[in-house]
């Protein structure tokens, strides 16, 4: 059967594509038509449109209808929406433990964004930092934005360091008031106070001046990934400032939970997702105005706009369901 999907055919080229899968469902599996998917602008940019191995097929986000269920299946319900980590095609046909009912009264779009709050949920379950300390959100992207979120829903005290002036004003419509152009490393109401600073530019400098606001054994984790350099900062500046500081430097490795729980690990990829559906059918993430809707046909003018900072919105999300 034939279906579209998106597709990087070669560097800084997408098209959508015809793609062909098997309709022979496995017994664990569930099958249906893609409502919406999301775009990851890092991930997708770096690792696919100005990646070096071609035809790719990005995309790990999306809201389906499920149409075909597996003999085995519970808890699927024929032509109810599911989110899933599926790509940017026109269907999607996964294992049924991996799929989330969306929430009643949940917008597939803003359910999608679910994926992004995952990444910083690993960061959230796993830090020293408790509730009522400070941490500092430094880049607010996708998952900047959305880290500051969970860490201020779960009762710590937020603050967000992004130089561009249009994402600074996201954050205070947010309701997080504490927002900063530059991190606030020489002020010394902040200097040494902050229990956790969540790296999620990929710059270097945020992540060498987050050593320089946290207290001792203050944590800086590194959520956003450093694709490219873009300073000429010295490796021995950062490690002084670790040693001297008594900084815990870490990875903030989204996938050091496996996805699924255990008695022994209650904490999971998948009970984070659950968790992000259930904040954002409760209201509780601020969405409104910064999710922007693109068609698949339209990805070549999606890609290259995100790539050079010219794409309406925060959140960039292919919409299927005018494609059908």
């Amino acid at each position: 059967m034939k279906h579209g999907a998106v597709s990087i055919t070669a560097r800084e080229h997408a098209e959508l594509v015809e793609v062909s899968y098997s309709q022979t469902l496995g017994a664990d599996e569930v099958m249906g038509r893609t409502v919406c998917t999301l775009i990851s602008p890092g991930t997708e940019l770096a690792w696919n449109y100005k990646g070096n191995s071609f035809p790719s097929f990005p995309g790990y986000a999306a809201v389906f209808e499920a149409e075909e269920i597996g003999s085995e299946v519970k808890n699927v319900t024929t032509g109810g929406l599911y989110f899933c980590m599926g790509p940017h095609r026109s269907f999607q046909k996964t294992n049924a433990m991996d799929v989330f009912p969306v929430p009643p009264g949940l917008s597939p779009q803003e359910a999608v964004l679910a994926r992004l709050m995952g990444v910083s949920m690993t960061t959230l379950a796993t830090t020293a930092a408790r509730p009522g300390d400070r941490v500092l959100v430094t880049g607010a992207g996708p998952v900047g934005y959305m880290a500051a979120q969970i860490f201020a829903i779960s009762g710590y005290d937020v603050m967000v360091a992004e130089p561009d002036e249009t994402r600074r004003r996201n954050i205070v419509q947010s309701g997080i008031k504490k927002v900063f152009s530059d991190i606030p490393h020489n002020d010394p109401d902040i200097a040494g106070t902050v229990a956790l600073v969540a790296e999620c530019s990929g710059y270097e400098q945020p992540a060498i001046d987050g050593c320089k606001v946290v207290r001792k054994r203050g944590e800086v984790v590194l959520i956003g990934v450093p694709w490219l350099r873009h300073s000429d900062s010295s490796a021995h500046e950062l490690l002084s400032l670790v040693f001297h500081k008594y900084v815990i430097l870490r990875s903030g490795w989204e996938w050091e939970f496996s996805k699924y729980a255990t008695d022994q690990t209650p904490h999971s990829l998948n009970t984070g997702f659950a968790t992000a559906l259930r904040w954002l059918a409760e209201g509780r993430v601020k969405t409104d105005g910064l999710i922007k809707q693109f068609s698949p046909d339209d990805c070549q003018s999606v890609y290259n706009n995100l790539l050079h900072g010219k794409s309406e919105g925060l959140f960039a999300i292919f919409d299927w369901a005018h494609n059908l």
